[in-house]
């Protein structure tokens, strides 16, 4: 596809997106801030688990990290940006404070220890009530920039004739998250750094033996990983208005690899668009629910929104592994990119160096 194609492509759907909240009602509008937190939680653990093959069963208790962190912060008097900017570093501090363990494990092994972290987290949160409201949760202050409220009111705001509550003010703080999430992630997947990681993924020993830190990158990334997921909360926790500890278990971090699996490991891109199938796709089946035959209603036995949602996304899941390795990032690449035989070897025969790891003299 030409640049000029992709110029056009690229500010209609930016148009498209900044029109939305004209037209959606509010179930769409919390059901895409939903995929927006979700969009920047994956594309973090893509970058660890994708680019960088670190496995992590941590995720949900980063974001829930994340969203309690803002939830205390703001409600002890801290101005909002503030308190969202500190609950991300809270997140990012969490996953440093792992990352010793994570530098010493791999594999299924760093997974299970990880997943020791989504427990203590839980029991943290149900019974941390001055700080987590324990099983009834806590209320979470609305986003206030400069007097701005993302609410109804304080100020009152209406365009074209459309009153912009607090979803329709969020939709346009999640977008912009996203996109910066999506930039700074692309930037690192492309540089130096992004091959470091890759090189340890292929192989930690051969990264090692050209110099790459093995141990530093390994604990740069689950900081900045954790970071991700700490945004994530924070948007998540600003979306729902009241956060709970059942919102955070094991099945959100199953959820979250689901989707960079569905997206495509490694692709910034196809974690977003993962992401945005596996988030949406059980409000919207409940949400339709007396109108799908096949979906058993509240309280009758048979398969639920719910258990059909996770059904689809195990075939969803089987068939990428067997049918797309490259999940949906390959399948919206409509032509494979062709490289030109000088780039792909040397006079010696070689590999181009770009596609090599590199010594690791940059820091994420």
């Amino acid at each position: 596809m030409s640049r000029p194609a992709r110029l056009a492509i690229g500010l209609t759907a930016l148009v498209l997106a900044l029109a939305a909240p004209l037209s959606l009602n509010g179930f769409w509008l919390q059901t895409a801030l939903f995929a927006m937190a979700a969009a920047i939680g994956a594309i973090g653990l893509t970058l660890l688990v994708g680019v960088a093959g670190q496995l992590s069963l941590a995720h949900a208790f980063f974001v829930a990290v994340g969203a309690y962190g803002y939830a205390a912060l703001a409600g002890a008097g801290l101005p909002t940006p503030l308190a969202a900017v500190g609950a991300v570093g809270l997140a990012g501090a969490a996953g440093a404070l792992f990352s010793p363990i994570a530098g010493q494990l791999r594999g299924i092994y760093l997974g299970l220890a990880s997943l020791g972290l989504v427990f203590l987290g839980q029991h943290v949160a149900y019974n941390a009530t001055a700080i987590t409201g324990g099983f009834n949760g806590r209320d979470v202050a609305p986003f206030d920039v400069f007097g701005f409220s993302f609410t109804a009111t304080d100020p009152e705001l209406v365009v074209l004739n459309v009153p912009y509550t607090g979803l329709e003010r969020l939709w346009y703080l999640g977008l912009a998250l996203v996109a910066l999430a999506w930039w700074y992630a692309r930037n690192i997947r492309l540089s130096r750094t992004g091959r470091a990681l890759t090189g340890l993924r292929d192989s930690e020993v051969a990264a090692a033996v050209i110099g790459v830190d093995v141990r530093r990158y390994k604990a740069a990334v689950f900081t900045v990983s954790s970071a991700y997921a700490g945004l994530a909360g924070v948007l998540l926790a600003l979306a729902f208005g009241r956060i709970v500890p059942d919102s955070f278990g094991f099945l959100m971090s199953i959820d979250f690899l689901v989707m960079i699996i569905i997206g495509g490991l490694g692709s910034v891109t196809g974690a977003v668009a993962g992401a945005v199938l596996v988030s949406a796709l059980p409000p919207i089946l409940s949400h339709y629910s007396a109108s799908l035959v096949f979906l058993a209603q509240p309280g009758e036995s048979g398969v639920g929104a719910a258990e059909a949602a996770r059904l689809l996304y195990g075939g969803a899941v089987i068939a990428v592994l067997l049918f797309a390795p490259g999940g949906l990032a390959q399948l919206l690449r409509p032509f494979p990119r062709v490289k030109e035989s000088s780039h792909e070897t040397n006079a010696g025969g070689h590999g181009h160096h770009a596609d090599r790891p590199v010594p690791g003299g940059e820091r994420l």
